[in-house]
This record gives C-alpha cells, sequence and structure tokens, in this order.
C-alpha cells in the first residue's frame, strides 16, 4: 500500500474530501477491487484508488485484491468475489459472450465505469542467440518451420495464453503442435521468467507489453533480446478477436524502435449488482483525479477521461452509475 503522507498522492486528500462532503450518506457498500499481483501496474492502480475511494465510501470499506488478471477478472466480478475490477476490453468482451478462452462460462453481468486506462500490447521477445541461429528476426518463418521452437508464456489466466494460440492458430500451427515438432510450451510465473530467458530455457516469450512492465524490463536489461512484430495474418486473427493493432515502444533495452504489436486495452469493470450511487462516484473520481492517477505509474500516463466512455474503449455496457456521472459531466 502507499504511504499517504510521503506519496504524491497525499494531494488527494482536500479533493478526496470534497467528493465526500457531495456524496451521499447512504453509501454503505463495501468494495473489493480485483488487481493483480503486488508490484504490477494494475495493482498500483488499485491501492491509488483505494486511496482515493475510501474517504468517501467510508473508513476500511475498500480491499485490494492482489490476485487475478486479465482473463480472471471479468468472472472475479461476475461471481461477486469482487464489486469492481481491472480487466482487458478484449477480456471482458470475450467472458461476456462466453468465448473460448472461458469454456462455456459467460459474465452477463459485468458493466464498464472507466475505459482506456492504458494500453496493454500482446507481444513477442525472442533470445538473440536464437535468432542468429535461425538467420531471421520472422514471427511467421519462425513458427512455420520445422524446426524445434521453445515458447515461454505466463499460466493459464493471464490475457497472454489466448491471444498466444491465437497467433500460433493464424500461421497453422497449435500448442499441441509446437510440442510435437520436438519443442516446448513453458508455462511459468512472473518471477520465473527472466531466469527462463536468462538460462536459454526458451527461445520465444509471448506476453503483455506495457510501458514500466517490471517483468519485461528485467527481462530485457539483464538478456539479449529482441522484439519481434506479429505477422499480418496474427494481426487479422487478434483483430477479429477484439483487440486493436498497433505499434508499442520503445519503452525496454533492445528495443530500437516501435513494434506492432496487439492492444488488449484496459477498463474497470463492475458488477451489474454494484448500487447506482457507488457506482457513479467511483467513476467520478477516478475522471476528476485523472492526474494523480497518471502520476502513480508510468503505465497510466496517457490515460485521457474524454475516451474513458467510448464503446470502443470498454466493451461490454456502461454501468447506470457511470453512464449518469458522464452524462451530467458533458461527457456524452
Amino acid at each position: 500500500m502507499f504511504d499517504f503522507t510521503r506519496s504524491p498522492l497525499r494531494k488527494l486528500g482536500l479533493t478526496a474530501a470534497a467528493l465526500a462532503l457531495s456524496a451521499s450518506a447512504a453509501l454503505a457498500q463495501d468494495v473489493r477491487i480485483g488487481a493483480m499481483r503486488e508490484g504490477s501496474s494494475w495493482y498500483v492502480f488499485a491501492a491509488t484508488l483505494e486511496q482515493m475511494i475510501e474517504p468517501i465510501l467510508g473508513k476500511n470499506s475498500v480491499e485490494v485484491i492482489a490476485r487475478g488478471g486479465g482473463v480472471a477478472n471479468p468472472m472475479v466480478v461476475q461471481n461477486g468475489k469482487a464489486e469492481i475490477a481491472l480487466s482487458n476490453v478484449a477480456t471482458a468482451v470475450w467472458a461476456a459472450n462466453g468465448g473460448d478462452a472461458y469454456q462455456g462460462m459467460t459474465a452477463p453481468d459485468i458493466r464498464a465505469l472507466v475505459g482506456d486506462l492504458n494500453d496493454v500490447y500482446i507481444g513477442v521477445i525472442a533470445r538473440d542467440a536464437f535468432l542468429d541461429k535461425r538467420g531471421t528476426k520472422d514471427l511467421k518463418e519462425i513458427l512455420q518451420s520445422d524446426e524445434p521452437v521453445r515458447v515461454l508464456m505466463k499460466p493459464v489466466g493471464s490475457s497472454a495464453v489466448p491471444a498466444a494460440e491465437m497467433i500460433f492458430a493464424s500461421l497453422g500451427t497449435s500448442s499441441e503442435k509446437i510440442k510435437a515438432n520436438g519443442g516446448d510450451i513453458i508455462q511459468v510465473g512472473a518471477g520465473q521468467i527472466a531466469d527462463q530467458i536468462r538460462n536459454g530455457n526458451a527461445d520465444l516469450y509471448v506476453d503483455t507489453m506495457i510501458k514500466g512492465h517490471p517483468t519485461i524490463t528485467e527481462v530485457a536489461l539483464t538478456a539479449d533480446v529482441s522484439f519481434l512484430d506479429l505477422p499480418q495474418e496474427a494481426q487479422d486473427i487478434l483483430s477479429e478477436n477484439g483487440l486493436k493493432i498497433g505499434t508499442y515502444g520503445p519503452w525496454f533495452e533492445g528495443q530500437e524502435s516501435e513494434t506492432i504489436g496487439a492492444n488488449l486495452g484496459t477498463v474497470l469493470i463492475a458488477n451489474a449488482g454494484l448500487d447506482e450511487e457507488t457506482a457513479y462516484q467511483i467513476t467520478r473520481t477516478i475522471i476528476e483525479n485523472a492526474d494523480a492517477l497518471k502520476a502513480s505509474h508510468g503505465a497510466w500516463a496517457n490515460f485521457d477521461p474524454i475516451e474513458a466512455m467510448k464503446p470502443e474503449n470498454i466493451g461490454v455496457p456502461l454501468h447506470p452509475g457511470a453512464e449518469r456521472y458522464y452524462r451530467e459531466a458533458g461527457l456524452m
């Protein structure tokens, strides 16, 4: 958690207090915020939001859940294990529609509060020694070759896993085919990824590329790697599944120029059962304290409140409380 007296967020005290005076005295619903592990940009966002909204909702009324992820969090909200959570825009759409990543489960009760929070690109990194051996930096050529390849990614629950399967499928392969060809799919927690790359245990690494991402930063600083563009076939299938094709960086050591990736987007979602006034106050607090949010972590630096409610940036319907705020603020 942040030390409110030492953090730049101490300036939020007066703003939050002013908002509290105008909030309904009836606000009593506790709020759990689904995020990710401590140290991640999503955890920083959730901890920042906790300090913003707790003076409004009441002492000890807000809790950050330091687990979950882009795929898991829509179901965390749907199942009532958190009232609000960070989600990727694409995974929110997959969950609402019962996409393949959710194996028949659906999340019809998730609603959006604030979208366009930050860019989360699916990207691919390769060890330079592997690229030198193959004589190419073309991901299509690498994955369509008969030569074995070892692909590293996080465990199931990360948005990178279904995205990686889409990339494989677009190039005529799959995790099963990669293994059958003598390669491997290695899935480990974030804390083990840099060691796997440094020790030469993997050739390619698929993950979410976020500015300031601690794991990607460590990998790029401690190993010789290159960032690979997504082939056109991969761009097409990812676009069909709700991701926006674009470029990211250069953000990391060894990333010499912009790299083509696919943006999952980030949206704060809520359960439809969250009371309207609480949803209104959470939305209001984020929009009216956008500068403090952006200052909390580099990943949030480009957040633009004007874009926060646009359909392409939220993926699922707005919560009525959020919609009321945007209309009253003249943003809709």
